[in-house]
């Protein structure tokens, strides 16, 4: 609960502070429109049609303004008027959107609304706001980037300009924030992974559908060895199903009725309609139905490293964050009731097992669960509370860190979803374990039980590496490239001393490509110390440099990543080192 407060108190902060903005802009351009500033977690943001394109350097001039704006100390007044009234003044003052925003209000039969007043700025907004502008420290405030944003989120709507910015109690926090900032820049999965070419994002293929290129396909098919292995050690069967289905499939599951804005337009193919998938499940549930189950075979377990394709609009695409086309680790469960906690173990035994292999230590579980809106949810109420004990169940008695959230299960079930807290403390969801009551009625799954009658299975659906595309996303920032020995796209990169050793650093070359090691080979005409200064760029994990002792004795010198000390060792030394390192994924 203080929490909770102390979020509405930075929330009110910010919003606040996003009206300062505001005010200066409407002092700079008078003729501005303005659409909406709310608050955001990290800060926030104002949008605004403009005479002109802001450039970078229009920030500072904002920020002196926003100051003068603070010193006058202006106070938040908030009139309460009717929607008639409100849609007069701002129409007498042509704010387009503000009018936009108000006829929405009407439709949805609102007869009043709140408006604020600081300075010669008038905003419908429904707050709350500090007492003035005078309580924003005036040193603890930043503005921190210009963009474009369609109204409303539609890309047939205008194009505004968006200014973002950040605003704390007190300037230490704010120094916190951009140092942060700055090193979250260096980060950037999407510089690090243009410069250790990793993926591409090529116009011409479509915007959203990203290119593994050979250093990052050598990464995810580690990752996808890694996930193979262990769920057939786990009982898993892998499938693979098609990326176009049949408009039926999706009749019967639902998706045309409640998920079809986020699915592909329809082709039509010999008289039929088919769609682009946006999810792995239905065609696995008709996989299931393929022939009778006993509960003698349950539960079954079918794995699918499976190509998924939403609608996502394009101001929203980002990197490998926010794609159209990602591929999935999914996996889907049929058991029976007894059978559901010991499943719900193993998922978060093999989790738990690839998080500590991947070096990932902070992160929370979040079990999402039902509330009291019954008409919300599909399934019987016995059902969710024996699941929703289950999982409760599981995770205390595995002694993780979680939290409940009741409201925020999915209408067709409760899940977990891990939270991974990234070095600046921000989480992102990367894997989730779900229940699914739907799909198994609308497929009309069975299986026989003990008594020779038909039930219906419970069906867990589970993805622990969640897309691909996203938990490499989180990888690449986690590490900041420098990336595991056992994932590294170039595990050792060799370097001859000189051209008279190249023979000799081919030799070693081909000894370690044997071993199914990733290995490069630099031997251009560069210095030596070009080269080195090349393959740290490369935050390749172990650069071999080979020479005269070297070739004479069948040597390297090894030099780890971010260790200028160097070490001379036998090649056969060597091999056992790595292959150790590798073993127990240090």
């Amino acid at each position: 609960m203080q929490n909770d407060k102390k979020i509405e108190k930075i929330n009110i902060l910010r919003h606040s502070t996003a009206h300062i903005l505001a005010t200066a802009v409407l002092n700079f351009f008078p003729e501005a429109k303005f659409a909406i500033g709310p608050a955001t977690d990290d800060g926030f943001y104002y949008d605004f049609e403009l005479p002109r394109t802001l450039i970078p350097e229009d920030l500072a001039l904002l920020e002196k303004e926003m100051k003068k704006i603070i010193k006058a100390n202006f106070p938040f007044e908030k009139k309460a008027i009717s929607t008639e009234k409100a849609l007069e003044k701002f129409r007498k003052l042509n704010q387009t959107y503000k009018i936009e925003l108000i006829e929405d209000l009407i439709k949805e039969g609102k007869k009043k609304v709140l408006v604020y007043k600081s300075g010669n700025f008038i905003d419908l907004c429904s707050g709350p706001h500090l007492e003035s502008t005078g309580e924003v420290d005036a040193q603890a405030f930043k503005l921190i980037s210009i963009s474009g944003a369609y109204w409303k989120g539609n890309e047939k709507n205008p194009m505004l300009q968006r200014i973002y910015g950040t605003v704390f109690n007190n300037k230490k926090n704010l120094k916190k924030y951009l140092f942060n900032l700055e090193e979250a820049k260096k980060r950037n999965h999407q510089i690090i992974g243009k410069k250790l070419e990793l993926f591409a994002n090529i116009s011409e293929i479509g915007q959203g559908l990203p290119v593994w290129l050979p250093k990052g396909y050598a990464m995810r098919r580690v990752l996808e060895d890694y996930m193979l292995k262990m769920e057939r050690s786990y009982g898993y069967e892998h499938i693979l199903t098609p990326h176009i289905n049949k408009k039926k499939l999706f009749e019967t599951s639902g998706h045309l009725g409640f998920y079809n804005k986020s699915m592909y337009s329809p082709m039509k193919i010999d008289n039929e309609i088919f769609y682009l998938k946006p999810m792995n499940c239905p065609a696995t549930m008709l996989v299931y139905k393929l022939k009778p189950k006993s509960y003698r075979e349950m539960p079954i377990k079918m794995g699918e490293f499976g190509t998924v394709y939403r609608y996502e609009k394009s101001g929203e695409l980002h990197g490998l964050q926010r794609v159209r086309g990602f591929t999935q680790n999914d996996a889907h469960i049929f058991c029976t009731s007894d059978q559901l906690k010991t499943e719900f173990i193993e998922v978060l035994e093999m989790l738990l097992k690839f998080y500590k292999d991947l070096g990932f230590k902070n992160y929370k579980f979040r079990l999402s669960l039902s509330d009291n809106e019954k008409e919300k949810y599909v399934g019987k109420k016995k059902d969710w509370e024996k699941t929703e004990n289950i999982m409760r169940e599981v995770l205390e008695e595995s002694k993780v860190d979680f939290y409940e959230e009741k409201g925020e299960a999915a209408f067709y079930g409760p899940k977990i979803d891990v939270q991974a807290i990234n070095v600046f403390g921000k989480e992102d969801s990367i894997s989730t374990i779900q229940i699914d009551f739907n799909l198994p009625k609308r497929f009309d799954l069975n299986f026989i039980n003990k008594d020779g009658e038909k039930e219906r299975p419970f069906v867990i659906h589970r993805a622990l590496i969640g897309s691909f595309e996203r938990f490499f996303a989180f990888l690449i920032e986690y590490y900041a490239g420098n990336f595991p020995l056992w994932i590294a796209p170039i595990q050792i990169g060799i370097l001859p001393v000189s051209e008279k050793f190249d023979k000799y650093s081919k030799k070693v070359f081909a000894k370690l490509k044997k071993q199914d090691y990733r290995v490069k080979l630099f031997n251009s005409d560069d210095s030596l110390g070009k080269r080195i200064a090349e393959s740290t760029k490369l935050k390749i994990p172990y650069i071999l440099i080979a020479g005269k002792k070297e070739e004479k004795d069948n040597l390297v010198t090894i030099r780890k990543r971010n260790n200028k000390e160097q070490k001379i060792i036998k090649i056969d030394e060597f091999l056992e080192l790595i292959e150790n390192e590798i073993k127990l994924k240090k």
